[in-house]
């Protein structure tokens, strides 16, 4: 595969050309990526209508003839105010009564929430505690849309969790602010981006620093019993984030999460006792969370959340079940619309809890009856409603569903109505057209996740067939460079004009037809009117001398394991298993490596290329390695990739599957000593990795120069190792600091990582001005220094310019000391000693992946640093392996073999999961985003999302900058 970017391409093509046709690659892989994400990434129409109490949700009376009067509307309140305390991931089990005395050691989150077993169990006809079973995605965002709107989030929303706009469907919220109602807010402060400007009295504190526990809840805490007290409000709401912040710092199993919801216990306590006749109480969790602590998925513990009701006035007729009935979360949307006398929000799909409205324990059971059979007859008409609305003005749902949900609505209406004349009617005839009613909204509610969830395949596909012929039209290209009559320039005019002219064509068709307009669909069309026609004047070109086999130089075993990964991509089960399948791949590739290099006898020495002497024609030999170099480098690759495969993070599809310990960070370890222990092995792996990388840059003598970059080196690296050492020491014992320091370790918790990263900047910096540094020492007599630092200046003129750049700087040298060798012939031979040519381009490459490796060190847990020190041996060894095995080509532009790129890809795959990651929403270490900013970011969004990125995709960056150097690397003395 060749460098673009390097060799002859300069040569072939003005730079306009090459920018050209690079813009035009990045555009095909854009149009494929947009248009398989517009089929993977679905999105559903937000209706603007809305509910209100002058417009009956269907015909028909209203129950007991409340028809639009003031306080009762689509029927009469029972509440005049709620208190909802909305605690963050409350997993339903976190609330769940425990039958034994003593919760086990290993569950410390059991047993907490005493107070609403205790009100369980005293008062059983006021209370109820319900599992509600969320919809995924768990992320906060979506899941307050859900509770204030009662419907669904899409797949595309999770994306806006932390970049979230305002709600323009129907809610509670708004239905609230409708009637007059006064409505205080204290806590997250993503309620006053969903709901700007809806709250008589709100008190936002900043939500997005997971590492802080208290300031939010303390902060509601200040204001949350004087606001009580006060009585000027109507609804209330207090949003805890400690819950959830504790369970992304330590993790459920934590003693910290124990504390925190005993804390969240005494504010329940302190609220019943506040709690007046007419109040109804809501304790909710919005999601649940993982054993890890993190959420966004869909698995049991993420989709699990409780739900408590409470008031002082009885609310059932009968005692709570031995086990909590589980319903949607949604439910809680009409149910307290209906108690408040509120509509229904307009777009709400979930089902009234029935048993709300029953009356009490000292109601007759045929009025109650009644009563349930009534708000479900409103919520189903609202349903219903809905239902016809949304299927015309998109084509979402089927029309054989919609008729046969219409069949069922319009015969349990029926009956209903039958029952209003009759109401004499018996009480098994009521509890039947409850159970039509509830049959009706449930399978509206499954229509609804059915069709909202349904992927475009056709759109997926065509995405993924357009990045695979982009992918191949940058395979030909790196053949194409090597030929200096390819006709780039031309090729590309005539692909470019055909495309612009079918995305206008299919403009033209798509706005006579009346059809909408498709920015994803104009760009594929586009896409693929310009990548067919280059593709056919290049096989046009190429020439019908020429052999196929040419433009697939990839050797075929190699070929086989790429195409086995591909097709893997497709099984699910794979995708599920990914982390344990690359290691094997990857120590495949390994085995075959080394099989090849002794059954083809390619064993070279780790010199490739010896230079001759100035002015000498012909290289010296090429003595051979033993058998036993490269199976050396081999079990060492395996035995790294073996160490590194310790470092897991279990999918949450595998429930019996447990996660390292090690993934946590130091903070979250209960011992001291354990965790000195700890943090001294991870200074360590700190040190040994600044070890390795000195060691070799001084083995190749690349620390001889006094160049700026190599000074850096010497003194700037050990400084970086220092400043990321003490920032973990603060990060895993701030917590345990005196009061009176807290303030002092907060400011070096931010200054250590920014100070890091700007001694990397400036390290990148150097080594990007003074890229190539040669140590030249000549002498007769007293040796004199001279450092070489580019083999030419300005472009290159000729073909040996871009051959390689070791025999420039030789000729360079020529040129610099030609009239010293005049001046001193008569005195004799002038000595000249060079060091640093050997590696003129890897210690390069080596250098500023050590530099950006202890910023991305930063944003990851402690014990990663084991990884990343696996990670750069790992790059020695495949390096070496790779180099003794991969003879020197022919002149002309740098060559990386296949075997190198997918030896690197499957290396990045591999840390990818050795760093905790997995390509899931519960996975995303949102901890980076506070890396050198503890306070959080204030309004900035992109700063948090560019840490969150470097933390995620940090070894396919590193990896990435290894492929860069693996050509130099292997055309020169390694």
């Amino acid at each position: 595969m060749r460098w673009l970017g390097i060799g002859t391409v300069y040569l072939q093509m003005q730079k306009v050309s090459v920018l050209l046709f690079l813009a035009w690659v990045c555009f095909l892989f854009y149009a494929g990526i947009a248009l398989f994400t517009s089929g993977f990434l679905l999105t559903r129409l937000e209706l603007t209508n809305h509910s209100s109490c002058q417009e009956p949700p269907g015909p028909g009376s209203l129950p007991w003839g409340h028809r639009g009067q003031p306080g009762a509307c689509w029927m009469a309140a029972r509440f005049s105010r709620v208190v909802l305390v909305l605690i963050d991931a409350l997993r339903f089990d976190f609330a769940q009564p425990q039958r034994s005395a003593e919760p086990p050691a290993s569950l410390p989150f059991l047993g907490k929430l005493g107070s609403l077993q205790k009100i369980l169990e005293t008062q059983p006809h006021h209370a109820r505690l319900y599992r509600a079973q969320v919809d995924p995605p768990t992320t906060t965002m979506q899941r307050l849309k859900a509770l204030t709107t009662g419907s669904l989030p899409t797949f595309i929303d999770a994306g806006s969790n932390f970049a979230s706009h305002a709600i323009v469907e129907d809610n509670l919220i708004k239905q609230l602010n409708s009637a007059g109602r006064r409505i205080v807010f204290m806590g997250d402060d993503t309620w006053k981006a969903l709901f700007p400007g809806a709250f008589s009295q709100a008190f936002f504190f900043p939500s997005f620093n997971t590492r802080d526990l208290h300031t939010v809840d303390n902060g509601i805490l200040e204001h949350l019993y004087p606001t009580m007290d006060s009585g000027e409000w109507d609804v209330l709401i207090a949003h805890f984030l400690g819950v959830d912040h504790c369970g992304h710092r330590h993790g459920p199993h934590h003693p910290e999460m124990a504390k925190k919801l005993s804390q969240m216990d005494q504010v329940i306590q302190g609220l019943v006792e506040r709690l007046e006749n007419d109040t109804l109480l809501v304790v909710a969790g919005d999601h649940g969370m993982t054993v890890s602590g993190d959420h966004g998925g869909d698995s049991e513990l993420e989709v699990s959340a409780a739900l408590f009701l409470y008031s002082p006035t009885a609310l059932f007729p009968s005692t709570p079940p031995e086990e909590p009935e589980v319903i949607p979360q949604i439910s809680l949307v009409p149910t307290l619309a209906l108690l408040l006398g509120l509509p229904i929000p307009f777009g709400n799909i979930g089902e009234v809890i029935a048993e709300l409205f029953s009356g009490g324990k000292d109601s007759q059971p045929h009025s109650s009856a009644l009563a349930q059979a009534s708000a479900l007859h409103i919520n189903a008409q609202q349903v219903s409603r809905f239902l016809h609305t949304y299927s015309a003005a998109t084509q979402d749902f089927q029309v054989v569903e919609l008729r046969r949900l219409q069949n069922l609505f319009s015969k349990a209406s029926a009956d209903y109505q039958w029952l209003l004349k009759n109401p004499q009617g018996a009480e098994e005839t009521l509890k039947t057209v409850a159970a039509e009613l509830q049959q009706f909204l449930r399978g509206a509610r499954a229509v609804c996740i059915e069709f909202w969830a349904r992927f475009s395949l056709v759109r997926m596909a065509g995405g993924a067939a357009l990045l695979a012929a982009a992918c191949f039209l940058c395979m030909l290209a790196s053949q194409w460079a090597t030929s200096p009559a390819f006709p780039f320039y031309s090729l590309l005019l005539i692909p470019v004009a055909w495309g612009v002219a079918g995305a206008m064509v299919c403009a033209a068709l798509l706005a006579t037809t009346g059809l909408k307009l498709d920015v994803v669909v104009l760009a594929a069309v586009a896409a693929v009117g310009s990548l067919l026609p280059f593709l056919w004047n290049a096989w046009a070109g190429w020439g019908p001398g020429r052999p196929l086999t040419s433009l697939l130089p990839i050797p075929r075993p190699i070929l086989l394991l790429l195409l086995i990964r591909l097709a893997a991509f497709f099984s699910d089960s794979f995708v599920v298993a990914e982390a344990k399948a690359t290691p094997f791949l990857l120590g495949s590739l390994i085995l075959l490596l080394v099989v090849q290099l002794h059954w083809e006898g390619q064993m070279l020495p780790p010199k490739l290329l010896t230079i001759p002497r100035l002015g000498s024609s012909a290289p010296t030999g090429l003595p051979r390695h033993s058998g036993t170099y490269a199976l050396r480098l081999g079990v060492g690759l395996l035995l790294c990739t073996r160490l590194a495969g310790l470092f897991h993070r279990c999918p949450e599809e595998t429930p019996a599957c447990h996660s390292s310990p090690w993934l946590n960070p130091l903070a979250s370890m209960v011992g001291g000593r354990a965790k000195n222990l700890w943090y001294g092995a991870c200074v360590g792996a700190l040190v040994a990795l600044l070890a390795a990388v000195r060691l070799w840059l001084r083995h190749y003598g690349n620390l001889k120069s006094p160049e700026p970059p190599v000074l850096f080196v010497r003194w700037g690296l050990p400084l970086m190792a220092l400043g990321t050492a003490a920032y973990w020491a603060l990060a895993s014992g701030a917590d345990e600091a005196p009061p009176r320091l807290r303030a002092l370790v907060a400011g070096a918790s931010a200054v250590l990582p920014r100070a890091v990263v700007g001694l990397a900047a400036a390290g990148l910096v150097l080594l990007l001005w003074r890229p190539v540094t040669v140590l030249v020492k000549a002498g007769a007599g007293a040796p004199r220094t001279r450092t070489v630092l580019t083999p030419f200046s300005g472009p290159p003129t000729s073909q040996a310019d871009l051959d390689y750049v070791v025999p420039q700087i030789y000729r360079h040298m020529q040129e610099e000391f030609r009239g010293r060798l005049e001046r001193t012939r008569s005195e004799g031979p002038l000595t000249v000693a060079v060091y640093q040519l050997g590696s003129v381009y890897s210690a390069a490459m080596v250098t500023a992946l050590t530099l950006l490796a202890f910023p991305l060190l930063l944003l990851h847990t402690e014990r990663i640093s084991l990884v990343f020190l696996l990670l750069f041996l790992q790059s020695f060894l495949l390096l070496h392996l790779l180099a003794a095995g991969v003879p020197v080509p022919s002149p002309g532009p740098f060559t990386v073999p296949w075997q190198a790129v997918s030896a690197w890809a499957l290396m990045a795959a591999q840390t990818f999961y050795s760093t905790g990651h997995q390509p899931v929403f519960p996975a995303i270490h949102w901890h980076a985003a506070f890396v050198g900013f503890p306070e959080g970011h204030g309004s900035s969004t992109w700063l948090p999302a560019l840490l969150v990125g470097a933390n995620t995709f940090a070894s396919h960056l590193l990896f990435a900058g290894s492929r860069l150097s693996t050509a130099p690397a292997l055309a020169l003395p390694v």
